[in-house]
C-alpha cells in the first residue's frame, strides 16, 4: 500500500456520524452507505484516497542539529561558553577543556530528552492493529488495518485488537477489555443496542468498540465510524503532541540563578577594574584580575554537579526497579505535593480476585478443601458444590501463570484451583454435556454436567439479583435445603458493594435428562441457590504503607480512574487516600463544574472516577494552576497526555503500553506504587545535595570576591594574583563540590514537607550563609594578608602564598561542614562521605604541591612556607568550619524548641 495521510480528526459530512453510540445499527450503515456484506474493493478505495490511511501521524520530525542547537540556548550554558572563551585567552587551557566537556554532556543530555519525546509518537502508531478482517462485497478477507475506511465492516474475535473506532452491528457474547482505554479493569460486554445518553463515558458505550482495545471474549461485527485521528485513540494522540513539555524545578532554578550570577559577575568585573583603576595599578593586570574574578564566580561544575548528582540518584533507583528516563526527573519528584495514580494496575494487581464467598442462606463462608470433602462424606456439601461450579462452569484455558480468558471466569478458575476443586480432574468426573453462552439479555450462563450415577447437573452464574430472583430455594454450607432469604441477600448484595465488589452468585438444578437444545428456560428457573461471590481487583498489599508515607511526606496522593465510582471509593478508602464520598468527583461532574469553579474545588478532590483522557488532563492542569507541582502515574494509553503534560510521569514497566512508557519521565519496573516513595527521598537527597554544592562553592567565591574587594579598602594590596584565583576556582569547585553530590539523605528527609514550588535556591537562610560566611573567610584572610605582610616586609610571594594557602584551605573546612545542615560531622563521621573526606585530602596535597614542589612555585608565584607559618596558616583555615559547626548547633536548639512548643500546644 502506498504511503497515505492519515484521516483527519474532522471526517467530511458525507462520511461522518455524529454520535453513533445512541443510533441503531441501520441508521448508522445507511449513513455511511454500507451494508453488513461490506464495501466494494474500488469504494472503498475510493474513500481511503479521500479521506486517508487509518494511521496517526507522525508529525514534523525535528533533526539532530536543530536538537543540538536548541540546547546553546540556555543562559547559563552561554555564560559557560564565555567563561571557556576568557580562560582560553588567559591560557588556562585546562579550564577551557573542562567547561567545554561540561556543555558538551549538557547537550548530549539535552538531545536524547527530546529524541525521546519523538518516540512517544511512533509508540502511538505501533500500538494500533496491523491486520483486519473484513467483508468485501460479501467476501471475508484479511487487509492491512491501515486500509480500513468509515463504512467498511470488521469481524472481530477473540484476541483481536480492535483495529478502528466501530459501531456494533453484531455481538455475540462478545467481551472487550478496554483498560487502555478507560482504566475499566472488568471486560465490557458489547451489544447492539443504541445508548440513550449522547455523552456518556466511553466505558459506557457497549455498543462501539474502539481502536486499540482487545476481544477477549465472543465474537461480533461492526462498521468502521471512525480512522485515523478520528478515533478515540486519535484524540489522545493530538492530545499527547499537544501536551508540550514542561521544565523541571532544577531546570527553572538554575536558569534563574545563571542570569542573577551573570548580572553579578558583569558588576564585579566593573567594581575590581575601577578600585584597581584608582589606587594606580597597571591597567592590563587589573583587567585581568577583575575578569579571572568574574570566571571564579560563575561555578562552572555546577551543572555537572547537577547531572552526576541525577546519574548517581538514577543508577541507585534502577536497584529498586525504578528506571529513570530523563535524569531531572529525579529531582522533580522531589518537589512534587501531588500524585495523581491510575487505579487499575498501579493501586491494584490488575487481576479479578474472589475476595469473599457466602453459602446459598447469605452465610459467609471459606470454600471447604475438595481434600477433606472427600475424606469427610457429606461435609459441608453446599461449600463442595459452589467449588465445584467455579471450577466447571467457565472457559478459561491454559495452566497456571498462562491462564486466557475472562478476568471475571479466571478469578473462579483460580479460587476453586486454591481451594483443590481442579477442573482438568472434575471435567473427567462431570464431563460437560451442554452450554448456554452469556448473553446480556439473559445476563446468565449455564453449563451442564453428567452426573457419575447418572443424570445431569446444570451450574448458572450471573448477576447475584437475578439469581436470586430464579431460586426456589438455597443451601447453607453443609448442604441443607433452606428457603431463600430476599432480605439477607438484598443486605449482603448492598454490603459487598459498598466494600467495590462485584456480586455474583451460582444456582444448579439436578436434571434426569438433558432438556431440548438451546432452551435456557428449562435450565435457568427453579434454580436452588449454592452461593455468592464478591468480585475485586485488590490493592495491592503494599500500596497501602506507600499511600500513608507519601502523606507523611506531605505528598498528596490522588486516584485518578475510568472505573464505577463505588469501585474506585472502596479501594481509595481501604488505602486511606480518601475518607467519605464527598471527596470524590466523577467525569460527568466534573464536565458540568466551570473551570473556575473547579480549580476552586480542585485541591480537596482525592478520588475521579469514569473520567476520560481529556479530563485527566484538565485535573493536572488545574492542578498545576494552583501552584501545585503534580506527578502522574499510570499504564493506559489514556494516561499518556497526562503523563507528558505532569511534572514528572511514572509509566508502569509491567503492565504499562508502550505509549505511556515513552511519554513518562519514569517507569516502575515491578510496577510497585511503593517505589515512588523511595524515588522521592531520592530526589529531596539529590536537590539538598546539589544546593549544599552551592552553598559551598558560592560560599567559597564569596570569600574570594571579599578578599579582593576589602583589601583596597583597608590600604593593602589586591592579595590574590590571577593564577591563584583560578587554580581554587578549579581544585574548590571540582572535586570537593562533585564528592558533595554522594552525601547520604538527612535523617528527616521524609517528614518534611515537599519544596515550596516557587521557592528560591537560596532559602531556608542559604543567602544569609553565603554573605557571613563569605565575610568571615575573607576575613580570615585579610587577617593572614596584614599579619604575614609585617613580618615579609616587601616580599610580597610569600604573603600571598599565605593569603592563597588560607582561602584554599578554608573552603576544604567548610566543605566538611556543610555535608549537613543540622548535624555535627562529628555525628555524620568523616568516612560516611569518603569520596568527600578522599577529595579534601587530595586538595590538601595538590595546594602543597603548589607550594613546596619547586618547578611550580614560579608557575604559581609561590614560596615555600616555614614549618610554623604553615601551622598558622592551618589553624587560621579552621576558622571557618568550626564557626559553620556552632551555627548548626543554634540551629539544632532552635528546632528543638520549636518541637517543644509545637507537642505543648
Amino acid at each position: 500500500m502506498s504511503k497515505l495521510t492519515p484521516a483527519p480528526a474532522e471526517l467530511p459530512d458525507e462520511f461522518a456520524v455524529g454520535a453513533p453510540h445512541t443510533r441503531s445499527a441501520d441508521d448508522v450503515l445507511a449513513a455511511l452507505g454500507s451494508s453488513p456484506d461490506g464495501l466494494t474493493d474500488a469504494e472503498s478505495a475510493r474513500r481511503l484516497d479521500e479521506l486517508g490511511a487509518n494511521t496517526l501521524p507522525e508529525g514534523e520530525v525535528r533533526t539532530i542539529p536543530a536538537m543540538v542547537l536548541d540546547q546553546f540556548k540556555d543562559f547559563l550554558i552561554l555564560l559557560l561558553i564565555g567563561a571557556a572563551i576568557i580562560s582560553g585567552v588567559l591560557g588556562e587551557l585546562a579550564d577551557t577543556i573542562a567547561i567545554i566537556v561540561i556543555v558538551l554532556l549538557n547537550a548530549v543530555i539535552g538531545v536524547v530528552q527530546e529524541y525521546r519525546a519523538e518516540r512517544a509518537m511512533e509508540a502511538l502508531r505501533e500500538m494500533a492493529a496491523e491486520t483486519a478482517t473484513v467483508r468485501r462485497g460479501g467476501r471475508t478477507i484479511e487487509i492491512h488495518a491501515a486500509e480500513l475506511a468509515p463504512g467498511d465492516i470488521v469481524v472481530l474475535d477473540a484476541g483481536r485488537v480492535v483495529p478502528a473506532d466501530m459501531r456494533l452491528i453484531e455481538s455475540a457474547g462478545l467481551r472487550v477489555a478496554e483498560a487502555a482505554l478507560t482504566g475499566e479493569s472488568l471486560a465490557v460486554e458489547k451489544h447492539t443496542d443504541p445508548i440513550a445518553e449522547a455523552d456518556a463515558p466511553i466505558g459506557d458505550r457497549t455498543s462501539m468498540a474502539y481502536r486499540g482495545t482487545q476481544v477477549v471474549y465472543g465474537r461480533g461485527v461492526g462498521v468502521v465510524t471512525g480512522t485515523g485521528l478520528a478515533t478515540e485513540l486519535g484524540k489522545i494522540a493530538h492530545l499527547l503532541g499537544a501536551s508540550g513539555d514542561t521544565k523541571t524545578p532544577l531546570q527553572k532554578r538554575l536558569a534563574q540563578f545563571g542570569k542573577q550570577l551573570a548580572l553579578a559577575a558583569l558588576g564585579l568585573c566593573a567594581i575590581v577594574f575601577i578600585v584597581g583603576m584608582v589606587q594606580g595599578g597597571d591597567v592590563l593586570e587589573m583587567f585581568i584580575t577583575a575578569v579571572a574574578l568574574a570566571v571564579a564566580a560563575v561555578p562552572e561544575a555546577l551543572p555537572a554537579v547537577a547531572t552526576i548528582a541525577l546519574a548517581l540518584g538514577a543508577s541507585r533507583l534502577v536497584k529498586t526497579n525504578t528506571l529513570v528516563r530523563k535524569l531531572p526527573a529525579v529531582e522533580t519528584l522531589g518537589s512534587v505535593t501531588y500524585i495523581c495514580t491510575d487505579k487499575t494496575g498501579t493501586l491494584t494487581v490488575n487481576r479479578m480476585t474472589v475476595e469473599h464467598v457466602a453459602a446459598g442462606d447469605a452465610t459467609p463462608m471459606t470454600l471447604t478443601p475438595a481434600s477433606r470433602a472427600t475424606e469427610e462424606t457429606g461435609a459441608d456439601e453446599g461449600a463442595q458444590w459452589l467449588g465445584r461450579a467455579l471450577a466447571l462452569s467457565n472457559d478459561v484455558a491454559g495452566q497456571d501463570g498462562e491462564l486466557v480468558g475472562d478476568p471475571t471466569e479466571v478469578a473462579f478458575y483460580v479460587a476453586a484451583e486454591q481451594a483443590g476443586y481442579v477442573r482438568s480432574a472434575l471435567d473427567a468426573e462431570f464431563p460437560r454435556a451442554a452450554e448456554l453462552p452469556f448473553d446480556s439479555d439473559r445476563k446468565l450462563m449455564t453449563t451442564v454436567h453428567a452426573l457419575p450415577g447418572g443424570g445431569y447437573v446444570s451450574f448458572t452464574k450471573g448477576a447475584a439479583e437475578t439469581i436470586v430472583e430464579r431460586s426456589i430455594d438455597a443451601v447453607d454450607a453443609s448442604g441443607a435445603r433452606v428457603p431463600v432469604d430476599a432480605a439477607a441477600a438484598s443486605t449482603l448484595i448492598d454490603a459487598w458493594s459498598a466494600e467495590g465488589l462485584r456480586v455474583l452468585a451460582f444456582g444448579m438444578r439436578l436434571l434426569d435428562a438433558l432438556p431440548a437444545e438451546g432452551d435456557p428456560v428449562a435450565l435457568e428457573r427453579e434454580l436452588t441457590l449454592i452461593g455468592y461471590t464478591g468480585l475485586v481487583d485488590p490493592p495491592r498489599e503494599e500500596a497501602r504503607d506507600a499511600v500513608h508515607l507519601c502523606k507523611t511526606a506531605g505528598i498528596i496522593p490522588v486516584m485518578i480512574t475510568g472505573d464505577h465510582p463505588a469501585t474506585a471509593l472502596a479501594i481509595a478508602k481501604r488505602l486511606g487516600i480518601a475518607d467519605h464520598k464527598e471527596q470524590m468527583l466523577t467525569g460527568p461532574e466534573l464536565d458540568a463544574l466551570s473551570l473556575e469553579d473547579f480549580e476552586g474545588r480542585v485541591e480537596g478532590i482525592r478520588v475521579y472516577a469514569r473520567v476520560a483522557p481529556e479530563q485527566k488532563l484538565k485535573i493536572v492542569q488545574a492542578l498545576q494552576d494552583r501552584g501545585e507541582y503534580v506527578a502522574m502515574t499510570g499504564d493506559g494509553v489514556n494516561d499518556a497526555p497526562a503523563l507528558a503534560r505532569a511534572d514528572i510521569g511514572v509509566a508502569m514497566g509491567v503492565t504499562g503500553t508502550d505509549v505511556a512508557k515513552e511519554a513518562a519521565d519514569m517507569v516502575l519496573l515491578d510496577d510497585n506504587f511503593s517505589s515512588i516513595v523511595l524515588s522521592v527521598g531520592e530526589g529531596r537527597r539529590i536537590f539538598d545535595n546539589i544546593r549544599k554544592f552551592i552553598k559551598y562553592t558560592m560560599t567559597s567565591n564569596s570569600g574570594e570576591i571579599w578578599t579582593i574587594l576589602l583589601a583596597p579598602l583597608l590600604g593593602m594590596p589586591i592579595p590574590l594574583l590571577p593564577i591563584h584565583i583560578l587554580w581554587i576556582n578549579l581544585v574548590t569547585d571540582g572535586l570537593p563540590g562533585l564528592a558533595l553530590a554522594s552525601e547520604p539523605h538527612e535523617k528527616n528527609i521524609m517528614s518534611r514537607p515537599p519544596r515550596a514550588p516557587k521557592e528560591s535556591i537560596f532559602a531556608d537562610g542559604l543567602g544569609t550563609h553565603l554573605i557571613w560566611v563569605g565575610l568571615l573567610m575573607g576575613g580570615a584572610s585579610l587577617f593572614t594578608q596584614a599579619w604575614s605582610m609585617q613580618r615579609a616586609g616587601e616580599h610580597d610571594l610569600y604573603w600571598r602564598t599565605m593569603v592563597f594557602t588560607v582561602l584554599c584551605l578554608s573552603q576544604m573546612g567548610h566543605a566538611l561542614a556543610v555535608r549537613s545542615d543540622r548535624q555535627s560531622l562529628f555525628g555524620l563521621g568523616l568516612l560516611s562521605n569518603k569520596p568527600l573526606l578522599g577529595a579534601v585530602l587530595l586538595t590538601f596535597a595538590l595546594q602543597m604541591a603548589t607550594i613546596y614542589v619547586p618547578f611550580l612555585q614560579p608557575v604559581f608565584k609561590t614560596e615555600a612556607l616555614s614549618l610554623v607559618d604553615l601551622g598558622i596558616a592551618l589553624a587560621t583555615a579552621t576558622v571557618v568550619f568550626w564557626a559553620v559547626e556552632i551555627e548548626k548547633t543554634f540551629k539544632r536548639r532552635r528546632d528543638a524548641r520549636t518541637e517543644g512548643g509545637a507537642l505543648a500546644a
